[in-house]
């Protein structure tokens, strides 16, 4: 199966469609803790994951950082640069030894000359991946901090049995630098939950034993 039918933002493009784009791909290997892409970087590139982890943040003046999300097989970043000549939003650093199939705007473009059809499913399917995007940042603007945490914990929850379970191992901070809000806070929350039973801890994973309380 071709890497990229694995890939939204290319659902609905034909078998010849998507030969034609992976043809124009490289395969690169990065190690563990490597900044693949930094903010504010010339953008030229779309990232599909093959193997690995990442995160994906944004820095403060004073270095600071906000993780907006951890990515895995099968995810994508850098999409934008396919279609636009801005920067980087945000960069990119691998939380393990990870592989990428990477597509390069040249070559994007290239391929589009000669399929059409391409640049009109991307952007249908971008345009739905905004719409999306959208949702998910009004609902964290309008939840209190309480509402973010659970949020957090239930979308990157896997079912395990008849519990949930988050394989990524989350820090204190880490859930903190998602949601907005003091590692202190995200600390009282998690542990009032713990002692509440409705979650636990193996090791630094989280297991959610069931429905979490709507309010805090």
């Amino acid at each position: 199966m071709s890497m990229l039918s694995q890939v939204e933002i290319f659902a609905g493009l034909s078998e010849d469609e998507l030969a034609a784009l992976e043809s124009s791909c490289v395969t690169r290997n990065y190690p563990r803790n490597t900044v693949v892409i930094n903010e504010n970087d010339f953008a030229d590139s779309l990232y599909v994951i093959e193997s690995g982890r990442v995160k994906v943040y944004c820095s403060d003046k004073n270095g600071k950082e906000y993780i907006m999300n951890t990515l895995g097989p099968g995810d994508y970043f850098g999409e934008l640069a396919l279609l636009d000549d801005d920067r980087r939003s945000a960069s990119v650093r691998t939380l393990e030894k990870s592989t990428f199939t990477i597509m390069f705007k040249d070559e994007f473009h290239a391929i589009m000359d000669r399929h059409p059809n391409i640049a009109q499913t991307l952007i249908r399917n971008l345009t739905r991946r905004v719409r999306k995007l959208t949702e998910n940042v009004k609902s964290l603007a309008l939840q209190d901090v309480y509402g973010r945490v659970t949020k957090v914990l239930m979308t990157l929850a896997e079912p395990r049995g008849d519990k949930l379970y988050i394989e990524e191992r989350l820090t204190q901070q880490d859930i903190a630098d998602r949601v907005g809000a003091s590692r202190e806070m995200v600390a009282r929350i998690l542990k009032d939950l713990a002692i509440g039973e409705y979650i636990a801890f193996e090791g630094k994973n989280i297991i959610i034993n069931g429905k979490l309380p709507t309010s805090y």
